[in-house]
């Protein structure tokens, strides 16, 4: 298998129309490939990574790397996997949120050498006219768009469904259209709205446009790692609270997190699985491996060797975790507000979980309540798990 066979393979769920034909075409040219990001919240987290070290590898490859950061389509709210109706975002809510956006990918595609391509697709959507839409929605069925399962499922519950999430994979699937994309690399919760970019391909430009699905990354509590669930890993996190958290993934997700998260060989990682089935490893020595490469990507190796002997310090000699000094406000504070003040949670969703599983303590008191009113003064102590702790300063 050469170096392009394993892009092809490793990490990759299905390719349409077929592996072979696209293999076939990425020997002959170069390609402009593409990923399109709604920035629905300020962090990018291990699950979007998998896209983007794909990209990264067709990057070194000499292919031609596009991003585009939906902030007309991250209004609107892509509807993929969700069950109830998202809340719609402003203009200004997904702009602020995809600030950040450049600076994140930056750690894993390079801005140097065969630099990829932004755009925002409120570069095109806000110039197109109505008669545009109209004839573009002409191309499509209402039960086409009705196929999809996650509408499937609000029918039979009797949910809503928005007429714009209703419209939102004709939304994306004319990005395609505009940048003039050969490949489109997407998450397999993205394979409806991808298939529909490629009809537009062959409707608009008579051209053959390739999909890429990834497969979806399970988070901290074993569901899709989603801001929603507040189980993510996030690229921006700290080195100590990175490695904790994947520390904490469920046993059986080591060997996938290797395999899609990480540089280590497939043979390496097949010796790692073998030892897991057969109980000669113990799975939190594979796990801390596994923290090792993950942090080394994102902060270095020195940061990842001080990160573990960190967590070795607190849970194996029954440590507490160094703390850190930050300003807040005192006096009565929600403990739900505390944790957001103090940046020790990504979202109100995650903070809001880690409190009430009883993760968080002031002073070493559990807090579970989430509008519980905690006393802060000076010196105050803010924990969470064995690996995060704030001491309150003046601010």
């Amino acid at each position: 298998m050469d170096g392009l066979e394993s892009v092809l393979s490793r990490g990759v769920d299905s390719i349409y129309p077929s592996r072979n034909l696209l293999l076939e075409k990425l020997r002959r040219q170069k390609l402009r490939i593409y990923n399109g990001i709604d920035p629905t919240s300020t962090s990018i987290h291990l699950g979007h990574s998998i896209i983007l070290r794909k990209l990264a590898q067709f990057q070194k490859l000499g292919h031609k790397i596009i991003l585009v950061f939906g902030d007309f389509t991250g209004m609107v709210g892509d509807p993929s996997g969700k069950d109830t109706q998202r809340k719609p975002l402003t203009r200004r809510q997904v702009l602020e949120n995809s600030s950040s956006y450049k600076s994140l990918v930056g750690k894993i595609l390079d801005f140097k050498k065969n630099p990829p391509e932004i755009f925002f697709n409120s570069n095109w959507w806000d110039k197109v006219k109505a008669p545009e839409i109209l004839e573009m929605l002409s191309h499509f069925t209402v039960q086409q768009l009705l196929e999809r399962d996650m509408f499937q499922e609000r029918i039979e519950k009797r949910r809503p469904i928005a007429a714009s999430e209703f419209l939102y994979p004709i939304l994306q699937g004319y990005d395609s259209v505009a940048i003039d994309t050969d490949v489109e690399i997407g998450g397999t919760d993205q394979t409806f709205n991808m298939l529909v970019g490629r009809e537009f391909m062959k409707i608009k430009e008579k051209k053959e446009k390739f999909v890429i699905t990834i497969p979806l990354l399970e988070g901290t509590d074993g569901r899709k790692m989603s801001k929603s669930f507040g189980n993510t890993i996030d690229l921006n996190e700290e080195p100590n609270q990175m490695f904790g958290k994947i520390m904490s993934i469920k046993d059986d997700l080591i060997v996938k997190y290797f395999t899609l998260l990480t540089d280590v060989g497939l043979d390496e990682i097949s010796k790692i699985e073998e030892s897991l089935k057969n109980s000669t490893i113990n799975p939190r020595d594979a796990k801390i491996n596994l923290a090792l490469e993950i942090v080394k990507i994102y902060h270095g190796e020195s940061e990842a060797k001080n990160a573990q002997n960190e967590f070795e310090r607190v849970f194996q000699e029954g440590g507490v975790p160094e703390t850190k000094k930050v300003g807040s406000k005192t006096g009565k504070i929600k403990a739900l507000d505390l944790i957001m003040n103090l940046e020790m949670a990504s979202s109100r969703s995650e903070a809001k979980r880690l409190i009430e599983q009883g993760g968080v303590k002031s002073n070493g008191e559990k807090i579970v309540n989430p509008n519980q009113l905690i006393d802060v003064e000076i010196g105050t102590i803010v924990q969470i798990g064995k690996l995060k702790a704030v001491e309150i300063m003046r601010s």
